[in-house]
């Protein structure tokens, strides 16, 4: 087993997604919250790589504990909008993208 703390772990899933390697990105960004389940930038980034390989509940799962976290974030409002949008949860999607929007996040 490797010694990686969660930093080096996240630096290295944010290379595979750079690199747009999503699954590889997710194997990774999993054992770095297994360290730091309550650091956000870890689920942001697997939020990311869940939803950047079609694992949308997944990626929604991340984006919701970022927001219950921190909800003020609105990057992960945006995210969790489009994660509705992509499972068909038209209220989930208009909520996440008003919020996003009002927060001053809009893509």
């Amino acid at each position: 087993m490797s010694n990686e703390s969660a930093y080096e772990l996240l630096r290295r899933g944010e290379a595979f997604l750079e690199s747009a390697h999503p699954a590889q990105a997710a194997i990774v960004l999993e054992r770095a919250r297994k360290q730091e389940p309550d650091r956000t930038s870890i689920r942001e980034a697997l939020g990311r790589a869940y939803y950047n390989s079609g694992r949308f509940k997944h990626a929604a799962t991340e984006f919701k504990m970022v927001v219950d976290l921190y909800p003020t974030n609105g990057y992960a409002h945006y995210c969790l909008g489009k994660c509705g949008e992509k499972l068909g949860d038209e209220l989930m999607a208009r909520r996440h993208a008003r919020l996003a929007s009002l927060m001053g996040y809009e893509h």
